[in-house]
Protein backbone atom coordinates (compact mmCIF):
# COMPACT_ATOMS: atom_id res chain seq x y z
CA UNK A 1 0.00 0.00 0.00
CA UNK A 2 1.28 3.60 -0.71
CA UNK A 3 0.42 6.07 1.66
CA UNK A 4 1.02 9.85 0.94
CA UNK A 5 1.66 12.53 3.02
CA UNK A 6 1.44 16.37 2.62
CA UNK A 7 3.09 18.89 4.06
CA UNK A 8 6.47 18.57 6.17
CA UNK A 9 7.25 21.04 8.31
CA UNK A 10 8.12 20.33 12.35
CA UNK A 11 5.37 18.01 12.92
CA UNK A 12 4.76 16.34 9.44
CA UNK A 13 7.91 15.05 9.05
CA UNK A 14 8.70 13.18 11.71
CA UNK A 15 5.29 11.93 11.23
CA UNK A 16 5.94 10.94 7.69
CA UNK A 17 9.44 9.57 8.86
CA UNK A 18 7.05 7.17 11.04
CA UNK A 19 4.66 5.84 8.63
CA UNK A 20 7.91 5.03 6.51
CA UNK A 21 9.81 2.77 9.42
CA UNK A 22 6.64 1.29 9.90
CA UNK A 23 7.32 -0.18 6.54
CA UNK A 24 4.39 1.61 4.11
CA UNK A 25 5.81 2.77 0.75
CA UNK A 26 5.70 6.52 1.09
CA UNK A 27 4.60 9.10 -1.90
CA UNK A 28 5.50 12.76 -0.17
CA UNK A 29 4.96 16.58 -1.02
CA UNK A 30 5.67 19.73 0.18
CA UNK A 31 5.78 23.40 -0.88
CA UNK A 32 9.20 23.61 0.07
CA UNK A 33 10.97 21.47 -2.33
CA UNK A 34 13.91 20.80 0.69
CA UNK A 35 11.76 19.50 2.92
CA UNK A 36 11.12 15.89 0.81
CA UNK A 37 14.92 15.36 1.13
CA UNK A 38 15.60 13.80 3.81
CA UNK A 39 12.13 11.46 3.75
CA UNK A 40 13.45 10.41 -0.08
CA UNK A 41 16.87 9.43 1.16
CA UNK A 42 14.84 7.18 3.20
CA UNK A 43 13.06 6.06 0.51
CA UNK A 44 9.84 7.83 0.04
CA UNK A 45 8.78 8.65 -3.60
CA UNK A 46 8.73 12.90 -3.82
CA UNK A 47 5.61 13.69 -5.86
CA UNK A 48 5.50 17.33 -7.86
CA UNK A 49 1.50 18.02 -6.23
CA UNK A 50 -0.95 17.07 -3.71
CA UNK A 51 -2.96 15.69 -6.97
CA UNK A 52 -0.10 13.57 -7.97
CA UNK A 53 -0.26 12.02 -4.42
CA UNK A 54 -3.87 11.34 -3.78
CA UNK A 55 -3.99 9.86 -7.47
CA UNK A 56 -0.67 7.35 -6.63
CA UNK A 57 -2.23 6.73 -3.26
CA UNK A 58 -5.20 4.86 -1.38
CA UNK A 59 -4.47 6.90 2.04
CA UNK A 60 -3.51 10.12 2.34
CA UNK A 61 -2.35 12.20 5.23
CA UNK A 62 -2.21 16.34 5.30
CA UNK A 63 -0.15 18.27 8.11
CA UNK A 64 -0.46 21.40 7.02
CA UNK A 65 -0.88 25.25 8.85
CA UNK A 66 -3.73 26.51 8.13
CA UNK A 67 -7.30 26.44 6.69
CA UNK A 68 -6.02 28.77 3.61
CA UNK A 69 -2.92 26.43 2.92
CA UNK A 70 -5.37 23.63 3.15
CA UNK A 71 -7.81 25.41 0.94
CA UNK A 72 -5.30 25.20 -1.80
CA UNK A 73 -4.81 21.54 -1.50
CA UNK A 74 -8.03 19.99 -0.80
CA UNK A 75 -9.60 22.49 -3.83
CA UNK A 76 -6.92 24.08 -5.69
CA UNK A 77 -5.90 23.78 -9.30
CA UNK A 78 -3.71 21.15 -8.49
CA UNK A 79 -5.24 19.72 -5.88
CA UNK A 80 -7.19 16.60 -4.14
CA UNK A 81 -10.31 17.14 -4.53
CA UNK A 82 -10.55 15.61 -8.64
CA UNK A 83 -8.58 12.48 -7.61
CA UNK A 84 -11.03 11.62 -4.26
CA UNK A 85 -12.42 8.10 -5.60
CA UNK A 86 -14.16 5.30 -3.66
CA UNK A 87 -12.54 4.03 -0.73
CA UNK A 88 -10.02 6.14 -0.79
CA UNK A 89 -9.12 7.89 2.81
CA UNK A 90 -7.80 11.45 3.93
CA UNK A 91 -6.49 11.71 7.06
CA UNK A 92 -6.30 15.56 7.78
CA UNK A 93 -3.76 16.30 11.13
CA UNK A 94 -3.73 20.10 10.73
CA UNK A 95 -5.68 22.26 13.09
CA UNK A 96 -8.11 23.37 10.56
CA UNK A 97 -11.36 25.30 9.95
CA UNK A 98 -14.88 23.46 10.76
CA UNK A 99 -16.50 24.99 7.84
CA UNK A 100 -13.49 23.67 5.26
CA UNK A 101 -13.51 20.33 6.99
CA UNK A 102 -17.37 19.72 6.36
CA UNK A 103 -17.28 20.85 2.93
CA UNK A 104 -14.29 18.64 2.11
CA UNK A 105 -16.57 15.54 3.64
CA UNK A 106 -19.40 16.52 1.44
CA UNK A 107 -16.69 16.03 -1.55
CA UNK A 108 -15.42 12.54 0.11
CA UNK A 109 -19.12 11.10 1.09
CA UNK A 110 -19.79 12.09 -2.70
CA UNK A 111 -16.92 9.92 -4.29
CA UNK A 112 -17.15 7.28 -1.70
CA UNK A 113 -14.05 8.39 -0.24
CA UNK A 114 -13.67 9.00 3.87
CA UNK A 115 -12.23 11.93 5.50
CA UNK A 116 -10.75 11.76 9.31
CA UNK A 117 -10.33 15.43 11.00
CA UNK A 118 -7.42 14.06 13.01
CA UNK A 119 -6.00 17.37 15.06
CA UNK A 120 -3.15 16.57 17.43
CA UNK A 121 -1.48 17.38 20.53
CA UNK A 122 1.86 17.16 22.01
CA UNK A 123 4.12 19.40 19.40
CA UNK A 124 7.14 18.67 17.91
CA UNK A 125 8.68 16.26 20.82
CA UNK A 126 5.40 13.84 20.31
CA UNK A 127 5.88 13.96 16.47
CA UNK A 128 9.21 13.17 16.55
CA UNK A 129 8.83 10.25 19.34
CA UNK A 130 5.13 9.38 18.13
CA UNK A 131 3.71 9.88 21.45
CA UNK A 132 0.90 12.31 20.02
CA UNK A 133 -2.76 12.66 21.65
CA UNK A 134 -4.83 12.48 18.48
CA UNK A 135 -8.70 13.54 18.80
CA UNK A 136 -10.25 12.30 15.62
CA UNK A 137 -13.65 12.70 14.01
CA UNK A 138 -14.99 10.39 11.44
CA UNK A 139 -17.92 7.46 11.62
CA UNK A 140 -17.46 4.50 13.47
CA UNK A 141 -16.60 3.01 10.35
CA UNK A 142 -14.01 5.76 8.65
CA UNK A 143 -12.16 5.92 12.42
CA UNK A 144 -11.59 1.80 12.12
CA UNK A 145 -10.60 2.77 8.45
CA UNK A 146 -8.08 5.12 9.73
CA UNK A 147 -7.04 3.63 13.16
CA UNK A 148 -4.11 1.76 12.52
CA UNK A 149 -2.83 5.07 11.06
CA UNK A 150 -3.28 7.30 13.56
CA UNK A 151 -1.38 4.60 15.86
CA UNK A 152 1.98 4.82 13.74
CA UNK A 153 2.17 8.56 15.17
CA UNK A 154 0.45 8.24 18.39
CA UNK A 155 0.06 7.50 22.17
CA UNK A 156 -3.87 8.14 23.10
CA UNK A 157 -6.59 8.24 20.43
CA UNK A 158 -9.78 9.71 21.31
CA UNK A 159 -12.60 9.29 18.75
CA UNK A 160 -14.71 12.46 19.24
CA UNK A 161 -18.01 11.61 16.77
CA UNK A 162 -18.53 12.64 13.04
CA UNK A 163 -16.28 14.34 11.14
CA UNK A 164 -15.36 17.66 12.34
CA UNK A 165 -16.17 16.85 16.23
CA UNK A 166 -12.30 16.80 16.96
CA UNK A 167 -11.64 20.05 14.82
CA UNK A 168 -14.29 21.57 17.04
CA UNK A 169 -12.95 20.04 19.90
CA UNK A 170 -9.65 20.96 19.35
CA UNK A 171 -10.38 24.88 18.65
CA UNK A 172 -12.65 24.96 21.89
CA UNK A 173 -9.85 23.42 24.20
CA UNK A 174 -7.02 25.39 22.82
CA UNK A 175 -9.35 28.49 23.09
CA UNK A 176 -9.98 27.36 26.86
CA UNK A 177 -6.12 26.78 27.03
CA UNK A 178 -5.36 30.63 26.18
CA UNK A 179 -8.35 32.26 27.78
CA UNK A 180 -7.33 30.96 31.07
CA UNK A 181 -3.51 31.96 30.75
CA UNK A 182 -4.88 35.41 30.20
CA UNK A 183 -6.77 35.26 33.62
CA UNK A 184 -4.32 34.24 35.75
CA UNK A 185 -2.24 36.34 34.17
CA UNK A 186 -4.10 39.64 34.87
CA UNK A 187 -4.15 38.08 38.28
CA UNK A 188 -0.68 37.77 38.75
CA UNK A 189 0.84 40.72 37.15
CA UNK A 190 -2.22 42.83 39.56
CA UNK A 191 -0.64 41.03 42.49
CA UNK A 192 3.12 41.35 41.23
CA UNK A 193 2.59 45.20 40.76
CA UNK A 194 0.93 45.36 44.20
CA UNK A 195 4.46 44.32 45.55
CA UNK A 196 4.11 40.10 45.70
CA UNK A 197 6.73 38.82 44.50
CA UNK A 198 6.41 36.67 41.13
CA UNK A 199 8.33 33.69 42.56
CA UNK A 200 5.70 32.93 45.22
CA UNK A 201 2.24 34.23 43.19
CA UNK A 202 3.35 31.63 40.79
CA UNK A 203 4.14 29.12 43.55
CA UNK A 204 0.44 29.72 45.07
CA UNK A 205 -0.98 29.24 41.70
CA UNK A 206 0.72 26.03 41.11
CA UNK A 207 0.16 24.42 44.63
CA UNK A 208 -3.61 25.79 44.77
CA UNK A 209 -6.64 24.72 43.05
CA UNK A 210 -5.85 26.23 39.25
CA UNK A 211 -2.26 24.48 39.40
CA UNK A 212 -4.23 21.01 40.83
CA UNK A 213 -6.76 21.38 37.69
CA UNK A 214 -9.89 21.13 40.63
CA UNK A 215 -12.16 22.91 39.50
CA UNK A 216 -12.19 20.97 35.35
CA UNK A 217 -11.81 17.63 37.68
CA UNK A 218 -13.91 18.03 40.90
CA UNK A 219 -16.18 21.24 41.44
CA UNK A 220 -17.84 21.11 37.85
CA UNK A 221 -18.04 17.41 37.49
CA UNK A 222 -19.94 17.82 40.62
CA UNK A 223 -22.11 20.96 40.20
CA UNK A 224 -22.26 22.39 36.76
CA UNK A 225 -21.87 19.11 34.69
CA UNK A 226 -24.72 17.54 36.92
CA UNK A 227 -26.40 20.86 36.77
CA UNK A 228 -26.82 19.96 40.77
CA UNK A 229 -26.15 23.32 42.29
CA UNK A 230 -26.45 22.14 46.05
CA UNK A 231 -23.91 24.63 47.48
CA UNK A 232 -20.35 23.81 48.50
CA UNK A 233 -19.06 27.65 47.87
CA UNK A 234 -21.74 29.82 47.82
CA UNK A 235 -22.38 32.22 45.01
CA UNK A 236 -22.66 35.07 46.91
CA UNK A 237 -19.45 34.37 48.80
CA UNK A 238 -17.97 34.15 45.60
CA UNK A 239 -18.84 37.40 44.18
CA UNK A 240 -17.69 39.14 47.40
CA UNK A 241 -14.07 37.44 46.63
CA UNK A 242 -14.34 38.34 42.92
CA UNK A 243 -15.61 42.20 43.67
CA UNK A 244 -12.82 42.55 46.42
CA UNK A 245 -10.02 41.38 43.18
CA UNK A 246 -11.39 43.87 40.85
CA UNK A 247 -11.95 46.71 43.29
CA UNK A 248 -8.27 46.05 44.45
CA UNK A 249 -6.71 45.88 40.59
CA UNK A 250 -8.32 49.11 39.86
CA UNK A 251 -6.81 50.65 43.28
CA UNK A 252 -3.37 49.40 41.94
CA UNK A 253 -4.03 50.43 38.55
CA UNK A 254 -3.82 46.67 36.54
CA UNK A 255 -6.62 45.41 34.50
CA UNK A 256 -8.65 42.82 35.08
CA UNK A 257 -10.55 42.97 31.43
CA UNK A 258 -11.86 38.94 32.08
CA UNK A 259 -12.26 39.24 35.88
CA UNK A 260 -14.47 42.12 35.29
CA UNK A 261 -16.64 40.11 32.70
CA UNK A 262 -16.47 37.30 35.15
CA UNK A 263 -17.68 39.80 37.62
CA UNK A 264 -20.82 41.11 35.70
CA UNK A 265 -21.85 37.44 35.20
CA UNK A 266 -21.83 36.89 38.57
CA UNK A 267 -23.55 39.81 39.73
CA UNK A 268 -26.29 38.94 36.85
CA UNK A 269 -26.65 35.63 39.04
CA UNK A 270 -26.98 37.19 42.14
CA UNK A 271 -29.52 39.68 40.77
CA UNK A 272 -31.54 36.48 39.69
CA UNK A 273 -31.66 34.86 43.43
CA UNK A 274 -29.02 32.53 42.70
CA UNK A 275 -26.75 33.96 45.91
CA UNK A 276 -27.42 30.41 47.82
CA UNK A 277 -26.31 28.36 45.11
CA UNK A 278 -23.40 26.90 44.66
CA UNK A 279 -20.70 29.52 43.04
CA UNK A 280 -21.03 27.62 39.61
CA UNK A 281 -24.58 28.57 39.26
CA UNK A 282 -23.58 31.94 37.87
CA UNK A 283 -21.69 29.85 34.81
CA UNK A 284 -25.64 28.86 33.48
CA UNK A 285 -25.85 32.15 32.12
CA UNK A 286 -23.22 31.51 29.17
CA UNK A 287 -25.32 27.94 29.31
CA UNK A 288 -28.15 30.19 27.86
CA UNK A 289 -26.51 32.69 25.85
CA UNK A 290 -25.34 29.99 23.65
CA UNK A 291 -28.44 27.57 23.78
CA UNK A 292 -26.60 24.88 24.90
CA UNK A 293 -25.62 22.87 28.52
CA UNK A 294 -23.37 20.96 29.71
CA UNK A 295 -24.34 17.65 31.44
CA UNK A 296 -22.09 14.86 30.90
CA UNK A 297 -23.31 10.99 31.21
CA UNK A 298 -20.73 8.83 32.61
CA UNK A 299 -22.41 5.78 30.75
CA UNK A 300 -21.55 7.66 27.76
CA UNK A 301 -17.91 6.58 27.13
CA UNK A 302 -15.97 7.92 23.81
CA UNK A 303 -13.36 5.57 22.14
CA UNK A 304 -10.25 6.09 23.83
CA UNK A 305 -7.43 4.19 23.05
CA UNK A 306 -3.98 4.14 24.54
CA UNK A 307 -0.98 1.87 24.03
CA UNK A 308 3.03 1.84 24.50
CA UNK A 309 3.81 0.60 21.05
CA UNK A 310 2.82 2.63 18.56
CA UNK A 311 5.48 2.03 16.07
CA UNK A 312 4.15 -1.39 14.72
CA UNK A 313 5.62 -2.58 11.44
CA UNK A 314 2.86 -3.32 8.80
CA UNK A 315 2.63 -6.47 6.68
Amino acid sequence: MEVGFIGLGNMGAPMAGHFLAAGYRMVVFDVRPEATSSLEKDGAKVAQSPAEVMSRCEVVCTSLPGPKEAETVFFGGTGLAPFFSEGKLLIDFSTNAPELIQRTETMAQASGAFLVDAPVSGGIGGARDASLTILAGGSDKTFHKALPFLEKVSKKIIHTGPTGSATICKLMHNCAVLSTNLAMVECMTTAIRAGVSSDTIVEVFQKSGIGRNLDLNVSLPATLFKGNFDPRFALKTAFKDIQLATSFAREVGSPLVLGECCEADMLEAIQRGWGNLDNNAFLRIQEERSGAEIRTHPHRVHEIIEFDNPTQTTD
